[in-house]
């Protein structure tokens, strides 16, 4: 047999906590590559975010070594993805080096959202597709009807699903020869010139970037010359090997093979996510198809707490979108905040998680602004634009229409919860287009929502409401008009850019109130009265007063004519006109990070 043929890359794809991690960690547990004492730590969750948030955010990749029940020793080359929507990208990327999947479905909790989103990804790249029912170890698994939805919805044979346990391991044996059995093994030609995908990479402070990469066709030798196709450097891969866990250097990677490489790569810029690599000496003429750009839905302001921090908040967010090719910035002057950077991300979860970084990886301490998402303003003279920040917004006798984007939203839910999930969404804003029973017990809510109304905490409630149960997942769907406007927060007369915000037009004013009610709080009190005001333009829609810290300057008078004092409060009332018409109100970091949450 040839090696290729010994070869399976597959990834595990599913709906968040269906088990996809720990049935990797029970794979390698059972190939050998794990010690049997670490079990249920989820080695391939190997970041601090990850093992708070109890979340894959990184797919990650291992080469296990297995041997068949036919005596064939064979190489699975398994890639651990995310699960929630936010990290949807990493799926897709992991997607385009296997060929085929293992889609995990909860025994206890049936197809979810997000099983039919990745699954329709997963056909898109036409790739072998093996259902498997995990935690059926559980009590409250009910095999027999999840079979039956993996037929109805899935349009999958339920004879071809395997019924595992990753927790105990029941079950694994068959699944790792239906994994022989049914995946194909790798295409491409060893002998071709080399064309491998970067589908991954980060940075190691010793040894440079990292590249994880696909081996479509061709071989890479250790100490051969190399090119990055994309931006043309050459660097020479002083090792190449396997990732089972450690790496695990080889003599050589082949066509098939998915492995890494490193070769003292120390500028950043020279690596993006999709590039070929060929070899220098004997390059290829066409680079593989490389990854479609991912779309930012949700933007925000990162700044360093401490000015001085700016330099190396930029070399944080350079190895961050090497890692996380989705992030992107650009660098930005906030008038309150300073010098930092304007963001895009794939949704809440991902800022969340991107600034967690910042602060426990890189040791900054980050302020971000108020999440917004992305609008398109059209003006008086027809010319359209989008903007992704309140402070680009023009002058509103200038706009002709306001467009915000709209998402295409999918909810399932357990049918008692229907009622207060419809309500949820009528709430914010939202347009139901379908109802479809499932089944006896499930149903599922197709809507429309504008997007500014599920960045925030839509998750969240929507979790709540149902103990948890529902699941939800979304895509863009258009740009519709609304009546979006621009709201300042002004200072003692003094608008402060970081506080400015986009929002629907009839949100404004109880916005602005809580805005304003959070800052007479938080900022101390000055020798002066200071006004705090929530405007749209010129009309102030909310406002607060912090009153003027009054010190006794008669304090010394004791007794004596009257005028005496009379003076000195005057001479205290020029002083205080004085330093108000200065507008030097000091506002604490605390304050920004406060007023940024959002209250209900």
């Amino acid at each position: 047999m040839s090696y290729k043929s010994k070869l399976r890359n597959f990834c595990i794809i599913a709906h968040i906590d269906h088990g996809k991690s720990t049935l990797a960690d029970r794979m390698l547990e059972l190939t050998g590559l794990m010690d049997p004492n670490k079990s249920g730590s989820q080695v391939l969750d190997s970041m601090e975010v990850e093992k708070e948030h109890g979340i894959t955010v990184k797919a990650q990749t291992v080469s296990a070594p297995y041997k068949g029940k036919d005596g064939l020793d064979y190489q699975l080359n398994l890639i651990d993805t995310p699960g929630h929507v936010d990290f949807s990208y990493e799926v897709s990327r992991s997607l385009a080096a296997c060929e085929g999947v293992l889609l995990l479905v909860d025994a206890t909790q049936g197809i979810q959202a997000q099983t039919l989103s990745t699954f329709y990804q997963a056909v898109e790249h036409n790739l072998e597709i093996i259902p498997v029912l995990n935690k059926i170890d559980l009590p409250n698994a009910r095999v027999e009807e999840i079979l039956e939805q993996i037929e109805k919805d899935l349009g999958l044979d339920p004879l071809d699903a395997i019924s595992v346990s990753a927790k105990t391991g029941e079950g694994m044996d068959e699944l790792f020869e239906t994994i022989v059995a049914k995946i194909p093994h790798p295409k491409g030609d060893a002998s071709n010139k080399l064309q491998a995908l970067v589908y991954d990479a980060y940075y190691d402070m010793y040894r440079g970037v990292i590249v994880k990469v696909r081996v479509m066709q061709g071989t890479l030798k250790k100490g051969e010359e190399i090119l990055f196709m994309n931006s043309q450097t050459k660097y020479t891969a002083d090792e190449v090997g396997l990732m089972q866990i450690a790496f695990n250097p080889r003599p050589e990677l082949k066509a098939g093979d998915v492995g890494y490489i490193s070769a003292q790569i120390k500028s950043l810029a020279d690596i993006k996510i999709g590039d070929t690599i060929t070899l220098a000496s004997k390059p290829s003429k066409e680079a593989l198809k490389g990854y479609k750009e991912p779309l930012a839905f949700v933007f925000a302001g990162l700044f360093p707490g401490d000015g001085e921090d700016f330099a190396d908040l930029e070399i944080a967010l350079q190895k961050l979108k090497l890692t996380d090719a989705s992030l992107r910035y650009d660098k930005w002057n906030s008038g309150a905040l300073g010098m930092g950077f304007k963001c895009g991300f794939l949704g809440l979860l991902h800022l969340e998680i991107i600034r967690e970084r910042l602060e426990k990886e890189h040791d900054l301490f980050i302020i971000s602004t108020v999440p917004s998402v992305e609008y398109r303003v059209t003006l008086n003279k027809g010319e359209s634009f989008l903007i992704e920040n309140a402070t680009e917004f023009p002058d509103p006798s200038q706009v002709q229409k306001v467009e915000e984007p709209f998402v295409k939203a999918s909810i399932i839910t357990p049918n008692e919860y229907m009622g207060t999930l419809l309500n949820l969404v009528q709430e914010r804003r939202g347009i139901q287009k379908n109802l479809i029973y499932i089944d006896t017990k499930r149903v599922q809510i197709d809507c429309e929502l504008p997007l500014a109304e599920i960045i925030y905490d839509f998750f969240d409630k929507l979790k709540s409401y149902t103990r948890g149960y529902a699941s939800f997942d979304y895509e863009f769907l258009e740009f519709r008009q609304s009546k979006v406007v621009r709201m300042d927060i002004l200072v003692g007369g003094m608008p402060v850019d970081a506080l400015s915000q986009m929002m629907f037009a009839e949100d404004v004013r109880k916005r602005g109130m809580v805005i304003v009610k959070k800052l007479r709080e938080l900022i101390p009190k000055h020798m002066f009265q200071i006004a705090l005001q929530a405007a749209i333009g010129s009309t102030i829609v909310a406002r607060e007063n912090i009153s003027a810290m009054r010190k006794d300057v008669t304090a010394k008078c004791y007794g004596g004519d009257i005028s005496r004092k009379r003076k000195l409060l005057d001479k205290q009332k020029e002083g205080k006109k004085r330093m108000k018409s200065v507008g030097n109100v000091n506002i604490p970091q605390e304050a920004f990070i406060e007023v940024l949450k959002r209250d209900e």
